[in-house]
């Protein structure tokens, strides 16, 4: 596996024990990041046929039967962009509930037992929220209240439908490539801009507009929008997806890191920039996983990171602390979008990293599956040489006993384009 990594997480965790009272802003340390020595990846397997099973295609009711009597976690993912509202002529209650009412009977065709939704994409907000302005995907514009809340109202369809669904939520990203087209004046971003003293609260990189994670108040702020939801909304769950830090620019942080640097040298040697970026992401998971659980000690927080661990550990996302340690999730979901003849990490092989990887017994492991590559020219158009490529990662998902699967996205549960791959997963599921 990747001993680089798993160095640096060594490294990491003694100089964590050196500056562990270093009490600046910028670099304080909450917990200690834990190491997990992970064995070789086995090699990759060649990807077996599945045979069509004997019964009839499954229908809404009857699958959210089977869904909700089994352990298997079965989610589908649904993006910003299967709600949005912005180019709809009614933009009314009835005609999103109609777009969210499509998803599940689509969702429930398909087997799946949970919806994750994307209710956080922009520094905004799905939701009333006391923290982030409402979504302009809602009305067109950010901040302008629909006169309805959708989360509540995704619950509580979901509930009736037989299906959980868990809040979807992009920690860091304010903006990216003009969306939203402009901000509310009552986004914490524009508020920071306007303070002198917490304009570095906000990075920016190429066309892109984040949170400075350095920041206690920046990791206050997004532990209090988690705390919100749990409070208010009977989710079944809260997940983070795979953005962190966009970049490993020195330029995106120079400043903050740059005094951190200068006090930690009071006391002993700093952290290096990458592990102190993942340093600053293990203090807003730690804090998001309290507040969740100081309101509903029983709901679970997950991470959907890369299926690269190296990428993840550039990201500022420590997967190695996460799949071993207490405190910081209660499951994972790696989005393994390779196939199994991807030259540079096939399928098998990131499976295998990350089933050896999750050594706490209290953790679930979920593999998330690129639907939307099924049928595709992606990946130099090996997607097109089988129709049973997702349906040959679940039954190896299931063989080294991971906990269930998540699916990017909703709208290529039913597409021409993935038709075939879909309908074998689904015999599956049955």
């Amino acid at each position: 596996m990747l001993r680089k990594e798993e160095k640096m997480v060594i490294r990491l965790f003694r100089r964590h024990i050196v500056i562990a009272c270093v009490g600046i802003l910028a670099g304080v340390v909450a917990v200690t990041m834990a190491v997990n020595h992970c064995g070789e990846a086995k090699p990759g397997r060649t990807q077996q046929a599945v045979k069509p099973g004997a019964h009839s295609e499954p229908n809404a009711s009857s699958q959210a039967l089977h869904s909700a009597g089994t352990k298997e976690m079965r989610a589908v993912w649904v993006p910003y962009m299967s709600l949005n509202m912005s180019y709809e002529k009614d933009k009314s209650e009835q005609s999103f509930m109609k777009k969210f009412d499509a998803i599940i009977h689509t969702a429930k065709l398909c087997g799946m037992n949970t919806l994750v939704v994307q209710v956080r994409p922009f520094s905004d907000a799905l939701y009333k929220s006391q923290y982030y302005p409402w979504s302009h995907i809602l009305s067109g514009a950010q901040g302008k209240d629909p006169g309805y809340d959708p989360l509540k109202d995704m619950v509580t369809e979901s509930h009736k439908n037989g299906l959980k669904i868990h809040a979807w939520i992009n920690p860091l990203r304010i903006s990216i490539s003009g969306t939203p087209s402009s901000l509310s004046n009552s986004n914490p971003c524009c508020i920071y801009q306007k303070d002198a003293s917490k304009s570095c609260y906000i990075a920016n990189f190429k066309d892109g507009t984040y949170y400075n994670p350095a920041y206690d108040e920046i990791r206050r702020l997004v532990a209090d929008g988690a705390k919100e939801i749990a409070q208010k909304y009977d989710v079944d769950g809260i997940q983070f997806d795979d953005y962190f830090y966009p970049t490993q620019d020195t330029s995106f942080d120079w400043q903050s890191y740059s005094n951190y640097c200068s006090t930690a040298k009071k006391t002993g040697t700093p952290l290096s920039l990458e592990e102190w970026r993942c340093a600053n992401i293990n203090s807003m998971v730690t804090l998001v996983y309290r507040e969740i659980k100081s309101v509903k000690p029983g709901l679970p927080f997950g991470i959907a990171p890369q299926g690269n661990t190296a990428n993840d550990m550039k990201m500022g996302a420590d997967v190695y602390a996460w799949c071993s340690a207490k405190g910081y999730v209660d499951y994972i979901c790696p989005q393994l979008y390779y196939n199994f003849q991807n030259p540079v990490l096939p399928f098998s092989a990131a499976a295998n990293t990350w089933r050896t990887m999750v050594k706490n017994k209290d953790i679930k492991l979920y593999f998330g599956l690129a639907a939307y590559k099924a049928g595709s020219g992606a990946d130099s158009g090996t997607w097109k040489n089988s129709s049973t490529i997702l349906a040959g990662q679940v039954q190896y998902g299931r063989q080294v006993k991971c906990d269930g699967f998540m699916f990017y996205s909703c709208e290529f549960l039913n597409s021409s384009q993935t038709k075939d791959e879909i309908q074998n997963v689904v015999k599956l599921l049955n």
